[in-house]
This record gives structure tokens, C-alpha cells and sequence, in this order.
């Protein structure tokens, strides 16, 4: 598949436009110093960004590149790709009816929100090795939850404790504006520091704001604790534990 983008509309152009806007508002002073350097990087503006010149950029910073899918996939096609450092992404734009509520993610989160820390080696051979670990257990679908959800509190909705303070790295957080704000600075949430057996003991939503965040302090943290969640997913695998799925997803 690929991204053809002639095919984009009018509206498409203005959804990323208003959408691109109203996060640049708020990140400079809530997500990650890595983000955002990822975001001067890769050169994000007001326009659709074209894949083929992403990946000319990534190849040199990490040797990943974005790999155009139709949507949500088969875990086992997924893990596959991303420990080959490709990272799935979607060429689809929501409507600008749908610009705060989606049932599966879209280019804007998948891209937007994903890439630019794709130019962070760390946080790329945590997400590489991560990946690898799913895939080899793609049988044991408990294994494949427990790391879904190590993925969730991360990848998709993790924090980092920073000079200046809490700042955001989990592109579902990134790519929404409400939830910037509520999970840095709400009082409903629990935030608790990063720890691999307490991240897989804990369940996790889509439909909503998390009830939970976890905080790394470096994304090294993040790549040195892959030998824990090996032997997590090993344990799970040799004595059955199961591991519960997530409820209905809601991408923002």
C-alpha cells in the first residue's frame, strides 16, 4: 500500500491544518524536549506531510521508516513490521466532524504523534526490541496483551520526568488536546513511576482519559528495562498467567 496523495481533499488538507494549529498551541510547553526537536527534524507544518520524504529523513537519523497501512492490522503482521523498523501508519485523515472522536487511529496520531520521536535512537531500540519480544510470542496471546500493555503506558500514553517538569512522549496523549492537559495537570489520574510488573498488572482503556500514567525519566530507562519484560513475557508464557484485553478502543 501506499501513500497516494493526490487523493487528498480539501477537507483532508484543512483537518491536519486545524489540527496541526491547535497542538502546536500547547506542546511547545508540555511535550517531551525530544518530541519536539523530532518535530524540527522531520519538519512538520501546516501541511500533509508526504511519507516518501519522511523516511528519506528517518533512514539517516535511525534507519526506521514509515510503512503506509489501511488501518488497525493483525498483531502478527504488525509486531512483524515494527521490529523490522517499520512503523505502521495509517493515510487516512478524519473528518472535521470526527476531530475529537475516532475509533481507530488516523495519519494525524499515527504521524503527527508517532514520528518525530522515531528520530530518538533510544526510545527506537526499546520500540524495535519491544516489538521483537511480541513477535516472537505472537502465539500466546496473554504474552501479546502483556506487551500491548507495556506498549499503551509508553508508546501510546507515557510521561517523562524532565528538567522543566512532567512532559508528555505518548503520541495519544500528543495527538489530543484535551487529554494534554488533563494528563499533566488534573488531580483524577494516578501517576506512578515506571515499573514493568506493576505496567502489565494494570488495566488499561481506550474510550476514555486514562485512569492511570506511568513516568519514565529517560527514554534509556525505557530500553534497559526490555530484559524484565522478556522475562515477563517468558513467565506468562511458561505458566499460563492470563492477561485481560483492553475494553473498545477510542483513538483521539
Amino acid at each position: 500500500m501506499e501513500q497516494i496523495y493526490s487523493n487528498y481533499t480539501e477537507e483532508d488538507f484543512k483537518v491536519w491544518e486545524l489540527l496541526y494549529n491547535r497542538q502546536m498551541k500547547i506542546l511547545p510547553e508540555m511535550a517531551s524536549k525530544d518530541y519536539l526537536e523530532g518535530l524540527k527534524i522531520i519538519q512538520f507544518d501546516e501541511k500533509i506531510p508526504k511519507f516518501d520524504e519522511i523516511n528519506k529523513i528517518l533512514t539517516v537519523e535511525t534507519n526506521w521508516k514509515v510503512y503506509s497501512v489501511p488501518g488497525l492490522i493483525a498483531d502478527k503482521e504488525f509486531f512483524e513490521l515494527m521490529r523490522n523498523r517499520n512503523f505502521c501508519a495509517s493515510t487516512w485523515l478524519r473528518k472535521m466532524k470526527e476531530l475529537d472522536y475516532l475509533e481507530e487511529p488516523d495519519m494525524f496520531h499515527d504521524v503527527f504523534g508517532h514520528v518525530p520521536l522515531l528520530t530518538n535512537k533510544a526510545f527506537c531500540k526499546f520500540l524495535e526490541e519491544l516489538c521483537r519480544i511480541a513477535s516472537d510470542h505472537i502465539e500466546n496471546k496473554n504474552v501479546v496483551e502483556a506487551i500491548a500493555r507495556v506498549y499503551w503506558f509508553t508508546v501510546e500514553f507515557g510521561l517523562i520526568r524532565e528538567a522543566k517538569g512532567l512532559r508528555i512522549y505518548g503520541a495519544g496523549i500528543l495527538s489530543s488536546s484535551g487529554e494534554c492537559e488533563y494528563s499533566l495537570f488534573s488531580d483524577k489520574p494516578n501517576r506512578f513511576d515506571y515499573d514493568v510488573q506493576k505496567v502489565m498488572d494494570t488495566d488499561y482503556i481506550k474510550h476514555k482519559y486514562q485512569e492511570e500514567y506511568f513516568i519514565i525519566d529517560s527514554y534509556e530507562q525505557l530500553y534497559n528495562s526490555i530484559p524484565e519484560i522478556e522475562a515477563k513475557a517468558k513467565e506468562i508464557d511458561d505458566k499460563g498467567i492470563i492477561v485481560k484485553p483492553a475494553i473498545q478502543p477510542q483513538y483521539k
